[in-house]
């Protein structure tokens, strides 16, 4: 997991071979203006925006996730989000199998970790980083953007 603003993004650019394209479209994009929905960005990345109230811990909690053919670069457009984290190894029981065409494992652990990232600040989770995200009392607008491993 990385966690940072988006004035410090050009560090990670190496970190994946599509991350400077993801990145570059963040930067290019009105994130203030940009409409709910799904926008296909290249061959390998996608991008979901959302602008909703946050949930309780206890409901985000419920759909504790990872990623097998996904890294999620999450930006915080607007609003304070909070988020769990644990590492997907010491993640022990499954809420269901993996589902690979929605590429999504649930677990029912707990995380060991709560972090909040207000606007302009991202979180980056890899296939090991499981995640509660969108805790929140208020609206909160963020960006996912799927990046294909």
């Amino acid at each position: 997991m990385i966690i940072d603003s988006l004035e410090q993004s050009g560090k990670y650019l190496q970190v994946h071979p599509l991350f400077e394209q993801a990145f570059a479209y963040i930067s290019k994009t009105d994130l203030s203006a940009i409409e709910v929905g799904k926008y296909d960005i290249a061959e390998g990345l996608k991008a979901i925006v959302s602008d909703k109230k946050g949930m309780t811990t206890e409901e985000s909690c419920a759909k504790f996730e990872c990623h097998n053919a996904n890294i999620d670069i999450q930006v915080c457009i607007s609003g304070n989000e909070t988020m769990g984290w644990k590492p997907r190894q010491q993640c022990l029981n499954e809420r269901e199998p993996y589902n690979p065409e929605k590429d999504v494992q649930f677990y029912t652990d707990a995380p060991d970790m709560f972090f909040q990232l207000k606007g302009g600040q991202f979180v980056i989770f890899f296939p090991d980083d499981v995640h509660a995200p969108m805790i929140g009392d208020d609206v909160i607008k963020k960006m996912v953007i799927k990046v294909k491993i």
